[in-house]
């Protein structure tokens, strides 16, 4: 396979930034279960929101992608009549697993080796304690599922990840009762809960909150028509480029909704960066050597590779913490991070929720490996930025996940790639 190699440059240019992967598989499943016919607007197509595209068309619903947007429409939602590949997508596997469990169907869901990795035992033991047959590869998958739910009250633990209450949510009006669902342990990643709750009720659904989490009353999905918005967590690393290396504009931002991400506006002002934030448009722009910070990670998980690489050249010692679920995504985003700023030449050391770094003047460059990992990949991207020397990867084209067109977006700021 071709390495692609980036060799710093400035960053500096007006972007916009693709729409938000998290938003396009809850707004594809919910048009799915509303019947349609639903238009979904600016949806991010990728091989994650394509394995949710064939989810739902395995449970009946019609998929019709169209030059900027889908129309999705079912005459009758049954449990899948074919065992359900996510490939990479995590998000595809959680989701469905709850929406599965409304059959009494058994639906296999499996995926890549990657996926066969990552945690279910949360989600799996909130379904099975409902009445809903659960087989798994010890809490993984690939998983067989058997429903129909047969209990009102739900307890689910989030501190591994929100899409597992996110799941959960998502099935319970539908149940055919009144749910209560009942939250333990530390919830993390709570703004991707509040976009579902927010989305579903786009679609028809109220979700009532109660001193222990939620409560559902029997509701049917309602056809609607959604526009997807642009991603904060995509935004997040032109804006970075932007504070570390030149000056760059994103336009297109809803600064209104829930998205968690959005964060990162404030990350880059405290640590003195120059921002300016102009009805949908976000400007960043380098104001000299930043200064470190100590960051709760906990409900910004997927912000925690850019951040870091913000960070390395701070001046001071940066604390991220609060993000133990960074060891259970697409790979171990802890360790991963760690080792590739550390090739880069980076003073930094993983924990067991986050990292601390002493950020140094400047990063050396190197050969990195970002492991398929989307996020990684395009954070040593922006690293080269601040690296003497180039900085180097596998072309494996794993951007496509979330970003595509990343390199080229880079390019036209001003990087050289």
């Amino acid at each position: 396979m071709m390495d692609i190699t980036f060799s710093g440059g400035k960053a500096v240019g007006k972007v916009t930034v693709p729409t938000s992967k998290s938003h396009t598989h809850r707004a594809i499943i919910m048009s799915a279960l509303s019947g349609g016919p639903c238009r979904v607007t600016s949806p991010l197509v990728s091989l994650d929101t394509k394995a949710t595209m064939d989810a739902v068309r395995a449970m009946g619903a019609t998929v019709e992608e169209h030059d900027g947007y889908l129309t999705i429409k079912a005459d009758g939602i049954h449990g899948p009549d074919r065992t359900v590949d996510v490939n990479n997508s995590g998000t595809t596997l959680r989701l469905m697993s709850g929406i599965s469990a409304l059959f009494g169907t058994e639906t296999i869901l499996t995926g890549d080796e990657s996926i066969r990795k990552r945690p279910m035992g949360p989600l799996l033991r909130t379904l099975r304690d409902c009445g809903v047959e659960c087989r798994s590869d010890n809490d993984r998958a690939p998983i067989s599922i058997r429903g129909p739910v047969k209990a009102d009250r739900l307890t689910i633990d989030g501190s591994t990840s929100s899409q597992f209450v996110s799941s959960v949510l998502m099935m319970s009006p539908l149940i055919g009762k009144d749910v209560d669902i009942e939250l333990v342990g530390k919830p993390v990643s709570k703004p991707y809960i509040e976009i579902t709750i927010s989305m579903m009720k786009r679609f028809g659904i109220e979700v009532g909150k109660t001193e222990k989490g939620f409560r559902v009353s029997p509701q049917r999905y309602i056809p609607y028509d959604y526009t997807v918005p642009a991603d904060f967590s995509s935004a997040a690393f032109p804006l970075v480029a932007g504070g570390l290396a030149g000056d760059v504009t994103v336009g297109n931002l809803d600064l209104n909704d829930p998205q968690g991400d959005k964060r990162i506006i404030d990350i880059l002002r405290d640590t003195g960066c120059r921002v300016e934030v102009n009805g949908d448009s976000v400007r960043c722009s380098n104001a000299g050597r930043l200064k470190a910070m100590d960051i709760d990670m906990s409900d910004i998980p997927d912000l925690f590779p850019i951040v870091c690489v913000l960070m390395s050249t701070a001046e001071g010692t940066s604390r991220l913490y609060g993000a133990p679920h960074l060891r259970f995504k697409e790979s171990d985003r802890i360790a991963l991070t760690e080792n590739m700023l550390r090739t880069l030449g980076a003073d930094i050391t993983g924990t067991e929720d986050g990292c601390v770094i002493n950020g140094v003047e400047r990063l050396r460059g190197g050969r990195i490996y970002h492991n398929g990992d989307h996020r990684m990949m395009m954070s040593a991207a922006v690293a080269s930025l601040i690296s003497d020397g180039d900085v180097v990867m596998e072309d494996d084209g794993c951007w496509n996940v979330s970003f595509p067109g990343f390199p080229e977006t880079m390019r036209g700021l001003g990087v050289r790639c």
